[in-house]
């Protein structure tokens, strides 16, 4: 008797999966057809819009930064030509947002040093939003002296470590 109920579950288990089985559809969709789009010169072919590398890439490494004078925060002649360039990216990719990291060098309290990013910060969000880059788009931080880029008790690594630096966040 058990062996006659564990056939026909075997049976009923068997014709149970072959109804779930599916079947080949009749005609196969078509292949995917190959789209051109035509890609600008200024889009580099190793990094895609939206990337750091892309942004370094077309603005330039150098404009991707602003210096600055010990104690000073404000954006000269320099540094305003670097901020050009980058609105003119960021005008060019405008769901592009992004972020100013203010950085300060060794010297100082770290108080004073955060508060001083903060102002280099700001200062080249302010020059970007007035020369039409939605303030939305822009975010600010600062990082004070706790991320130097050049390690050193000396002029010239503290003239590197006092900068704003862009860096794209989509």
């Amino acid at each position: 008797m058990n062996t006659r109920i564990a056939t026909s579950l075997m049976l009923a288990s068997t014709i149970a999966l072959a109804a779930c089985a599916k079947k080949a559809p009749e005609e196969l969709p078509p292949p995917p057809t190959e789209t051109t789009t035509q890609v600008p010169d200024e889009v580099y072919a190793g990094a895609g819009v939206g990337t750091q590398q892309h942004f370094s890439e077309a603005v330039g490494v150098a404009n991707t930064t602003v210096y600055f004078d010990t104690d000073r925060y404000n954006i000269d002649s320099e540094d305003s030509a670097k901020l050009q360039t980058q609105a003119q990216y960021f005008s060019q990719y405008p769901t592009l947002n992004f972020t100013i990291e203010g950085h300060a060098d060794e010297r100082g309290t770290r108080d004073y040093n955060l508060a001083l990013g903060e102002r280099r910060a700001n200062a080249a969000k302010n020059y970007l939003v007035s020369v039409g880059i939605p303030a939305s788009r822009i975010r600010t931080v600062s990082y004070g002296k706790e991320r130097p880029v050049a390690l050193g008790s000396n002029e010239a690594a503290w003239a590197q470590n006092r900068r704003a630096a862009t860096i794209v966040i989509n």
